[in-house]
């Protein structure tokens, strides 16, 4: 199997290349391109950012409000979710806004310390698309080593997501 290089994203059970550019807050704006640029210089810049003819796609930090941009999220592509460590949970709340509560159907992105521990987790909450820089999380998604988790307690905006008859805490995948 070929070896996959840091700049690939994890999508659809495999790596594939990435096309898109993170820019400084300071960077010019280009033309052409699929570019991510922060959450704040995308409220800055949104004005000019609209009549652009490539996509673009905002990070949000953990913490950062989501919120902020859902009258813009018609104008973005993607929105690349930040876990600055694998114990900061604020990315996995990022991502059910998302989804759940402003609708958004493009490309949410998880950058930072993702380990193969919390993909099944991340996937459950609308997250599709993976940036892993983590070694041995990296080896383990090439040799086709997902973990799945069987049972939530945690429910998500699914109304099928509770069988008849159970539990209603104790919840399976749909």
């Amino acid at each position: 199997m070929a070896e996959t290089q840091a700049n690939d994203i994890y999508r659809d059970g495999r790596f594939l290349p990435d096309s898109w550019t993170y820019l400084a807050d300071d960077d010019p704006v280009p033309a052409e391109g699929a570019v991510f640029l922060s959450l704040s210089r995308f409220l800055a810049d949104i004005a000019v950012l609209r009549g652009r003819n490539a996509a673009t796609g905002v990070v949000v930090e953990a913490g950062g409000d989501v919120r902020s941009i859902a009258d813009e999220l018609a104008h973005v592509a993607a929105v690349a979710v930040s876990f600055p460590k694998f114990t900061d949970g604020r990315g996995y709340s990022t991502a059910r806004i998302l989804r759940e509560d402003l609708d958004f159907d493009g490309e949410i992105r998880a950058i930072g310390d993702v380990l193969i521990d919390q993909i099944a987790l991340m996937r459950r909450c609308g997250i599709d698309a993976f940036e892993v820089s983590h070694a041995p999380t990296r080896a383990a998604l090439e040799a086709g080593h997902v973990p799945e988790v069987d049972n939530y307690y945690q429910p998500v905006g699914r109304a099928s997501e509770v069988p008849t008859g159970t539990r209603p805490w104790l919840r399976r995948p749909a």
